[in-house]
Protein backbone atom coordinates (compact mmCIF):
# COMPACT_ATOMS: atom_id res chain seq x y z
CA UNK A 1 0.00 0.00 0.00
CA UNK A 2 1.31 3.44 -0.93
CA UNK A 3 1.55 5.71 2.10
CA UNK A 4 -0.59 8.82 2.18
CA UNK A 5 1.32 12.08 2.15
CA UNK A 6 1.07 15.08 4.44
CA UNK A 7 2.71 18.48 4.04
CA UNK A 8 3.24 20.56 7.17
CA UNK A 9 3.40 24.29 6.45
CA UNK A 10 4.45 27.18 8.61
CA UNK A 11 6.17 30.44 7.94
CA UNK A 12 9.86 29.78 8.67
CA UNK A 13 10.04 25.97 8.35
CA UNK A 14 12.58 25.90 11.14
CA UNK A 15 10.70 24.52 14.18
CA UNK A 16 7.07 23.37 14.21
CA UNK A 17 6.81 21.95 10.71
CA UNK A 18 10.24 20.34 11.02
CA UNK A 19 9.26 18.67 14.29
CA UNK A 20 5.96 17.47 12.80
CA UNK A 21 7.75 16.04 9.76
CA UNK A 22 10.34 14.24 11.89
CA UNK A 23 7.82 12.85 14.37
CA UNK A 24 5.45 11.48 11.73
CA UNK A 25 8.20 9.94 9.61
CA UNK A 26 9.97 8.33 12.57
CA UNK A 27 7.19 7.31 14.89
CA UNK A 28 3.97 6.97 12.97
CA UNK A 29 4.78 4.92 9.92
CA UNK A 30 2.17 2.49 11.23
CA UNK A 31 -0.36 5.19 10.31
CA UNK A 32 0.83 4.77 6.71
CA UNK A 33 1.79 8.43 6.31
CA UNK A 34 4.86 10.08 4.76
CA UNK A 35 5.49 13.63 5.94
CA UNK A 36 7.12 16.66 4.33
CA UNK A 37 7.49 20.24 5.55
CA UNK A 38 7.94 23.69 4.06
CA UNK A 39 7.55 27.39 4.79
CA UNK A 40 6.42 30.52 3.02
CA UNK A 41 9.47 32.43 4.29
CA UNK A 42 11.96 29.72 5.19
CA UNK A 43 14.87 30.64 7.41
CA UNK A 44 17.28 28.40 5.54
CA UNK A 45 18.07 26.35 8.65
CA UNK A 46 16.44 24.02 11.13
CA UNK A 47 16.46 25.61 14.58
CA UNK A 48 19.10 23.95 16.80
CA UNK A 49 16.70 23.71 19.74
CA UNK A 50 14.13 21.93 17.56
CA UNK A 51 16.82 19.39 16.70
CA UNK A 52 17.80 19.14 20.37
CA UNK A 53 14.29 18.40 21.63
CA UNK A 54 13.75 15.90 18.82
CA UNK A 55 16.99 14.16 19.85
CA UNK A 56 15.72 14.05 23.44
CA UNK A 57 12.83 11.97 22.07
CA UNK A 58 15.22 9.67 20.23
CA UNK A 59 14.72 11.29 16.83
CA UNK A 60 17.63 12.24 14.59
CA UNK A 61 16.21 14.67 12.03
CA UNK A 62 18.13 15.40 8.85
CA UNK A 63 15.65 17.95 7.48
CA UNK A 64 16.36 21.24 5.80
CA UNK A 65 14.37 24.45 5.67
CA UNK A 66 12.43 24.46 2.37
CA UNK A 67 10.20 26.92 0.54
CA UNK A 68 6.59 25.88 -0.11
CA UNK A 69 7.15 26.49 -3.82
CA UNK A 70 9.25 23.30 -3.95
CA UNK A 71 6.04 21.34 -3.43
CA UNK A 72 3.62 23.47 -5.45
CA UNK A 73 3.17 20.88 -8.21
CA UNK A 74 2.85 17.88 -5.89
CA UNK A 75 -0.42 16.44 -4.72
CA UNK A 76 -0.76 15.71 -1.00
CA UNK A 77 -3.49 13.82 0.77
CA UNK A 78 -3.36 16.40 3.53
CA UNK A 79 -1.84 19.86 3.96
CA UNK A 80 -1.63 21.11 7.56
CA UNK A 81 -0.82 24.70 8.48
CA UNK A 82 0.78 24.97 11.90
CA UNK A 83 1.20 28.70 12.52
CA UNK A 84 -1.27 30.25 14.93
CA UNK A 85 0.37 33.45 16.16
CA UNK A 86 -1.69 36.54 15.26
CA UNK A 87 1.52 38.42 14.47
CA UNK A 88 2.59 35.76 11.99
CA UNK A 89 1.01 35.20 8.61
CA UNK A 90 -0.17 31.65 8.06
CA UNK A 91 0.76 30.44 4.64
CA UNK A 92 -1.78 30.06 1.91
CA UNK A 93 -1.45 26.77 0.10
CA UNK A 94 -2.44 26.93 -3.55
CA UNK A 95 -1.50 23.36 -4.38
CA UNK A 96 -3.67 20.28 -4.17
CA UNK A 97 -4.65 18.44 -1.03
CA UNK A 98 -7.18 18.67 1.77
CA UNK A 99 -6.25 21.63 3.98
CA UNK A 100 -6.47 21.67 7.77
CA UNK A 101 -5.23 24.24 10.28
CA UNK A 102 -3.80 22.97 13.57
CA UNK A 103 -2.09 25.85 15.32
CA UNK A 104 0.89 25.65 17.62
CA UNK A 105 2.77 28.54 19.20
CA UNK A 106 6.10 29.40 17.62
CA UNK A 107 8.87 28.24 19.95
CA UNK A 108 11.39 30.35 18.04
CA UNK A 109 9.62 33.41 19.49
CA UNK A 110 10.05 32.21 23.09
CA UNK A 111 11.93 34.47 25.46
CA UNK A 112 13.50 33.95 28.87
CA UNK A 113 16.37 31.94 30.18
CA UNK A 114 17.87 29.17 28.09
CA UNK A 115 15.97 26.65 30.21
CA UNK A 116 12.67 28.52 29.80
CA UNK A 117 13.08 28.69 26.03
CA UNK A 118 14.04 25.02 25.89
CA UNK A 119 10.92 24.17 27.90
CA UNK A 120 8.78 25.96 25.30
CA UNK A 121 10.38 23.89 22.53
CA UNK A 122 9.69 20.73 24.56
CA UNK A 123 6.08 21.72 25.17
CA UNK A 124 5.48 22.38 21.46
CA UNK A 125 7.16 19.08 20.56
CA UNK A 126 4.90 17.26 23.02
CA UNK A 127 1.78 19.01 21.68
CA UNK A 128 2.76 17.98 18.15
CA UNK A 129 3.37 14.38 19.31
CA UNK A 130 -0.16 14.35 20.74
CA UNK A 131 -2.23 16.29 18.22
CA UNK A 132 -0.73 15.31 14.85
CA UNK A 133 -1.26 11.53 15.23
CA UNK A 134 -4.82 12.20 16.41
CA UNK A 135 -5.42 14.29 13.29
CA UNK A 136 -3.91 11.66 10.99
CA UNK A 137 -5.98 8.92 12.64
CA UNK A 138 -9.13 10.92 11.98
CA UNK A 139 -8.47 11.21 8.23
Amino acid sequence: MTPRTVLFLCTANSCRSQMAEAIVNARYSDLEWRAFSAGTQPTGFVHPLALRVLAESGLAHEGRSKHADEFRNQTFDLVVTLCDDANESCPLWLGQGRKVHLGFRDPAQATGTEQEVLNVFRAVRDEIKEKIPALLNSI
